[in-house]
């Protein structure tokens, strides 16, 4: 039998067709959703349990990721659901996929689909099978972080019929600054009405962690002369030749920051005050960084990114080398309390997502550490700057504001 949480019930009543069902990395989501496809869509009870009424197909578009771990197919078993069709209850079709796929999926209809991690943004390819998928099916679409604007919503708000496309949405609403070349929006008209459709659409769970989130900055050092004589001379000190732009001149003072032996030296006393440590990384040289420190202090390694899909090790003492665009989504671990930030990630979003993956309902820990390791130089004030705000980082940013060069 399945038994949901009082909060996942009221949000089930909240839920129609067409909705961003809105929850905290580890709030249920997944389970919530499933459970309003069983209810609502299927006709299905789940408190007494009772088979499905009018079943339909089931089709879930997610992350690469969650789709190779079986994120969705552990919980698809819950309601007697599976990718095997015969093993599926009332011989259900349950298709899970990634988002590079869902250009296979525009013919179907009268099915119901998961949206899960919110991906459509924008205008385009995914954005165009979305809207030729939602107008011959019912669906939902989850998300952690709802939109930062309000063009962020165009696509749902599309989905939903409250506008014809995308240009009828900009005609309707959006002012662009008349004294630039490119298009860029100067604000918004007639938000009251985004606000109303906002509020038809996005049900937030009501969820209160039992968790505790105890964030702590270590500050660690850097070499200020060679940090300084880049920003002078614009010259790639590791490659020896000139720097060409912005992109580069960052990763250059990022280098010289993430390779500094006391943050290696912090990772190490981290490690040795603590069994089992989740470590998320950008660069391929931090991670050759941190597998010399698992191999120096003996600890079982095992790592996530573009090349290795390795599990966490089973031993007493692991250590797990996660690489952000690879690992800081779809996938979770409740063996440990402790993630470390060996940088940090340009996207707001990344990080909250990171941090979420040991932040789950089944943990079994009330505190949770998530340590950042950071220096004072201003490459990593001007990152944290933003990260605090919510906002994401752009190296762009360096040449407007003085204080980040």
């Amino acid at each position: 039998m399945i038994k949901l949480f009082d909060y996942q019930k009221d949000t089930l009543e909240k839920l129609r067709s067409g909705s961003i069902l809105c929850g905290g990395v580890g709030s249920g989501k997944s389970l919530t959703a499933l459970a309003y496809y069983f209810v609502k869509i299927c006709g299905g009870h789940l408190e007494p349990f009772f088979k499905m009424q009018e079943p339909i197909s089931l089709y879930i578009i997610t992350t690469a990721r969650k789709r190779d771990t079986f994120e969705w197919d552990k919980e698809c078993a819950h309601f007697g659901l599976s990718r095997n069709q015969e093993m599926s209850i009332d011989n259900i079709l349950v298709v899970i996929d990634s988002w590079n796929n869902i250009n296979k999926y525009i013919e179907v209809e009268n099915s119901f689909f998961i949206f899960d991690e919110q991906r459509v943004v924008g205008s385009g390819a995914w954005v165009k099978a979305f809207l030729k998928i939602t107008k011959k099916n019912k669906w939902l679409l989850l998300t952690a972080t709802p939109g930062d604007n309000w063009l962020d919503y165009v696509p749902v708000f599309v989905a939903n019929g409250f506008y014809k496309n995308r240009t009828d949405f900009i005609r309707s609403h959006v002012i662009f600054n008349s004294f630039v070349k490119y298009p860029k929006v100067d604000h918004f008209i007639d938000t009251w009405k985004l606000v109303e459709h906002r509020r038809n659409i996005l049900v937030h769970m009501n969820y209160k962690k039992t968790t505790v989130a105890v964030h702590k900055n270590i500050m660690v050092g850097h070499d200020e002369m060679l940090y300084q004589k880049v920003s002078k001379k614009r010259w790639n000190v590791f490659e020896d030749k000139p720097i060409k732009n912005v992109t580069e001149l960052c990763y250059v003072w990022r280098k010289i920051v993430n390779t500094d032996v006391t943050r290696i030296e912090a990772v190490k006393k981290i490690l040795e005050e603590n069994k089992k440590v989740i470590v998320f990384y950008n660069f391929n040289y931090e991670l050759e960084i941190l597998k010399n420190i698992g191999n120096e202090l003996e600890i079982s390694t095992s790592e996530w990114n573009g090349h290795k899909h390795q599990k966490i090790p089973y031993t007493e003492y692991w250590l797990y080398l996660v690489q952000y665009t690879s690992g800081a989504e779809g996938w979770n671990c409740t063996e440990t309390d402790t993630i470390v930030f060996y940088s940090q990630n340009y996207s707001y979003k990344v990080m909250h997502q990171a941090a979420g993956r040991i932040d789950r309902l089944n943990t079994e820990f009330k505190t949770l550490y998530y340590y950042h390791l950071l220096s004072g130089a201003k490459i990593d004030l001007a990152i944290a700057y933003c990260l605090k705000h919510k906002k994401d980082f752009n190296e762009n940013m360096l040449l407007n504001k003085k204080v980040f060069a």
